[in-house]
């Protein structure tokens, strides 16, 4: 692990929040943080170019993206050969389906698929965090990928350490791990429901996250980053009551003080700037994304501030809703949810591609609703068309190859071929 954890500086967002007041379709943005000592770049602005690079050009017209999403759980296999034969069969799959992108998990739990010098191995591999497997997995996806013609993301999870029983263990070397030992009483990772996360409230946890970030794109020639939609997992306070209230104890001295929502929507906003700075920085053509709930309210909850990563340039340039819902769906009908993703984006900067639930097709969720057709997905695809969706993503490869699936594969294949 590199030396910088040991030099981690209690420099948490406590201090004054200017609040730069914006209407984006309705929401309101905030801007970066006033640090007791100056920051080498802004971790917010609302300015248009907070990467202090040229306004971000919006995305050239490619092919339509025909993504899938492969999570850790179908990588688990042991040994360098098994795990060839498994990035072969998910290659396999995506040649067979025209498909050509991948979208692999390959930091699910504070850990990495690959050598890092911020994260330990991942248990994916070993059975044991922080155990070498003896190769580099994702030095093998991208390699196979790019040969058989498909682009590949490393899909990050940003703030999640551990489920309550996954991994088991943490490596001594695990950053919470490290950051307990180290910080004395400063909450770098908080304890939530038996799960562990990293807290966005401090500055160092936030480079931290990015650092990592950039760390894949300049060492593997991966064509994006992609985080998933695991932000804040709660809206009640007790989850980082500690750091809102000392950052809210100064604010009072100069102003007023931002409520819990929008500090926690800055510090969201802090840590996906900085995170495309610094992946921009590593390597501009890297791809930086994130792939949201398909529920904007859940998303506002989470700290999720979707409106202004498409108002504002230097937050990304792609989003990937998850629109894991057909149109019986009582809250979200999916015609109408795709309609308004599609409208948020308009005259932006951002590429929009809409998540689909290849993982629902064919069995008896949402109550059954999804064995009313075999073509739903198919469907999607075309309403996604009308809208001027610019593709899609799957989840997950194990469901898409399922039997249950085989249906709507087939149908999917008289739009994709």
């Amino acid at each position: 692990m590199k030396s910088h954890i040991v030099r981690l500086r209690p420099r948490y967002t406590t201090t004054v929040f200017l609040l730069a007041v914006f209407l984006l379709g309705g929401a309101v943005a905030l801007t970066r943080s006033v640090q007791s000592e100056p920051a080498a770049a802004p971790p917010y602005s609302s300015s248009p170019d907070p990467a202090g690079t040229q306004e971000s050009a919006p995305a050239e017209k490619a092919e339509e993206m025909r993504g899938v999403w492969v999570p850790y759980m179908a990588l688990s296999v042991q040994g360098e050969d098994a795990f060839r034969e498994r990035v072969d069969a998910i290659v396999s799959t995506c040649r067979d389906m025209h498909l050509n992108a991948v979208f692999v998990q390959v930091r699910p739990f504070g850990d990495a698929l690959y050598p890092s010098d911020y994260y330990p191995w991942s248990h994916i591999l070993t059975g044991t965090q922080g155990q070498d497997p003896g190769f580099d997995p994702l030095t093998i996806l991208v390699e196979k990928c790019h040969a058989a013609g498909l682009q590949i993301y490393a899909w990050v999870n940003p703030l999640r350490v551990k489920t309550a029983s996954t991994p088991e263990t943490l490596a001594p070397e695990n950053p919470a791990v490290q950051w307990q030992k180290q910080s004395g009483t400063l909450r770098y990772t908080v304890e939530w429901d038996g799960a562990r996360y990293m807290n966005p409230a401090y500055e160092e946890v936030r480079t931290y996250i990015a650092e990592g970030a950039a760390e894949i794109a300049a060492r593997y020639e991966v064509d994006g980053i992609e985080f998933d939609d695991y932000f804040y997992p709660t809206t009640e306070s007790a989850f980082d009551q500690e750091e809102y209230e000392a950052y809210r104890t100064g604010a009072e001295k100069s102003g007023t003080p931002l409520s819990l929502s929008q500090w926690r929507t800055a510090n969201i906003n802090a840590l996906v700037s900085l995170c495309y700075q610094k992946i921009k920085a590593a390597n501009p053509d890297v791809v930086f994304g994130i792939s949201p709930q398909g529920n904007l309210a859940n998303d506002s909850a989470m700290g999720a501030d979707v409106a202004a990563w498409c108002s504002v340039p230097g937050y990304i340039d792609t989003l990937c809703p998850q629109l894991y819902v057909n149109d019986e769906n009582p809250v979200l009908p999916f015609s109408q949810t795709a309609e308004t993703w599609a409208e948020l984006i308009q005259g932006s900067h951002v590429t929009l591609y809409f998540g689909l639930a290849a993982y629902k097709a064919g069995t008896d969720a949402d109550g059954g609703t999804w064995l009313h057709a075999s073509d739903i997905l198919r469907s999607q695809v075309e309403t996604g068309r009308a809208l001027s969706c610019s593709g899609f993503c799957f989840y997950s490869w194990e469901q898409l190859i399922s039997t249950q699936c085989q249906a709507e594969r087939e149908e999917l294949e008289k739009v994709f071929s």
